[in-house]
């Protein structure tokens, strides 16, 4: 099991044509079975049908191109020769590969034939559980001679490739904020992961994912804030943290903040829950209402989120506006909320316009404890209505004139009896209440086959408003996934 030859990186398949379907179709089925091992027992049904699918899926890469190869190149996956597009039913996917074969020293995996399902169980395991107790740069050695002891001489494990930014050049504006986004939730789990055990996570990385978030808001907003309507559940944590990030770099933007300013906003409302790193599994990852003394154990959250910040390695320079964050952003205006305080402070601005991102996210989003999760434009209706919740009226009134009365990823439906879905705010300050959307259905309720952008402040002949909103809908009634429109 030795390195193999470096061959050219392309971007061969058209974005949906059949390479890039194969090689999609394996990604995911990879990432399936990893899950598949680390939950269940290896006899259990559900890990011998990842296997399987796994393998079918590998047959078929291999029967195309004579191998199969998954390689990690800096913050892209390539199989075989392939850069894989990121789209929305791989975004997590990539994002768990890349952090899998960082934490397991390795560039990649490769197999020439096809590898029995005992071969993949033993190195998906193997690759779950990697020498960690070796730099970084051994870990590699201590793989391959494990997989030997097992009797595994179906994979070759390759060796790190070179880290490069050549190929952010190559990518349109879309594909590029996928890859911003992508890279940050791999930093962030990395981040987070680092803290529980108690090692020392590369805070360079974690500063430059929050350079990309700052380069891509000031120059295409859209494109990433649409991100920040992808949902995968069991990597809640890790996309709270990259949505918080995005939506309040986005409303310091709008609050006029210097680049350096959101630069540290940034870097505050990635760590913002950095805390829950310090707490048990079992309680973050609880089903149902919690119970009173689970309840006072998550709000620790807050003040150990200081003492998190506090271990991490930095230079000699800590990261004090974050601490502040981390202990602030559940305070409210008048101080209640938690942690509770016994003198008089005065919030911090990036403490409150994190608390409007962390409250809009979260409340928009289906957790463990909570199933049925608020429409966008309820939120930010209770958000702008209810002063019980404790947030700044001014940090409001920017965040609804950033995203609009109807924010992106809201389901609506016009005086034209047509569905839609927002895609963004209208750059008219004064056309709050009518967004560009994506039409989904025509009149009669039939699926649009290729959604049309439409503006509606459009105008008809004689001058009246060609569409306007009527209300909104819950997405799930109509079994709308917001993300597909997205990613």
């Amino acid at each position: 099991m030795t390195a193999p030859h470096t061959t050219a990186h392309t971007d061969r398949g058209a974005p949906d044509g059949g390479n890039q379907k194969t090689v999609r179709a394996f990604i995911v089925a990879m990432n399936s079975a990893i899950r598949a091992v680390r939950l269940y027992p290896v006899e259990n049904a559900a890990v011998q049908k990842a296997i399987a699918e796994l393998g079918s899926c590998a047959d078929r890469v291999r029967e195309s191109e004579g191998q199969c190869t998954v390689r990690r190149v800096g913050d892209y996956l390539f199989v075989n020769d392939t850069r894989l597009r990121l789209t929305f039913d791989n975004y997590a996917a990539v994002a768990a590969l890349l952090g899998l074969f960082r934490d397991a020293g390795i560039g990649g995996v490769g197999s020439f034939a096809a590898p029995p399902p005992r071969s993949w169980v033993v190195l998906l395991s193997f690759l779950q559980a990697p020498p960690l107790e070796y730099p970084e740069e051994e870990r590699l050695p201590q793989l391959m001679a494990r997989l030997e002891t097992a009797q595994v001489h179906d994979f070759e494990l390759f060796p790190v490739a070179d880290e490069s930014d050549e190929l952010d050049h190559d990518l349109d504006a879309k594909e590029r904020a996928r890859q911003t986004y992508v890279r940050t939730l791999d930093v962030t789990r990395e981040l987070i992961t680092s803290a529980r055990l108690g090692k020392s996570p590369g805070f360079k990385r974690v500063k430059r994912a929050v350079q990309g978030i700052v380069d891509s808001i000031l120059t295409d907003s859209s494109s990433l804030m649409g991100l920040t309507t992808l949902r995968d559940f069991d990597e809640y944590t890790f996309v709270h943290s990259v949505n918080v990030c995005i939506l309040s770099v986005a409303l310091g933007r709008r609050l006029a903040l210097s680049k350096t300013q959101l630069l540290d906003l940034g870097l505050a409302a990635l760590l913002h829950d950095i805390g829950k790193s310090r707490l048990p599994l079992a309680l973050l990852n609880r089903r149902g209402q919690l119970a009173d003394e689970e309840r006072v154990l998550l709000q620790t959250h807050t003040w150990n989120g200081v003492l998190a910040l506090f271990a991490l390695p930095n230079g000699g320079v800590r990261p004090w506006r974050s601490m502040t964050a981390a202990y602030e952003h559940h305070m409210r205006t008048d101080l209640s909320g938690y942690p509770k305080v016994s003198r008089q402070r005065k919030l911090s601005l990036f403490s409150k316009i994190i608390a409007v991102a962390d409250g809009f996210d979260a409340a928009t989003t289906t957790r463990v404890y909570q199933d049925s999760p608020w429409t966008p434009a309820d939120v930010l209706r209770g958000m702008r209505d209810n002063p019980r919740l404790g947030l700044d009226p001014t940090v409001v009134k920017a965040f609804i004139n950033l995203t609009g009365i109807y924010p992106v990823g809201t389901v609506v439906v016009l005086d034209t009896f047509e569905s839609a879905i927002v895609l963004a705010a209208n750059p008219d300050p004064s056309a709050l209440s009518r967004p560009i959307v994506r039409l989904l259905t025509d009149d009669r309720g039939n699926l649009q086959d290729e959604p049309t952008p439409v503006d509606l402040t459009a105008r008809t002949a004689t001058g009246q408003f060609a569409r306007t909103i009527i209300r909104t809908e819950d997405p799930q009634r109509y079994r709308i996934n917001i993300g597909d429109y997205f990613a």
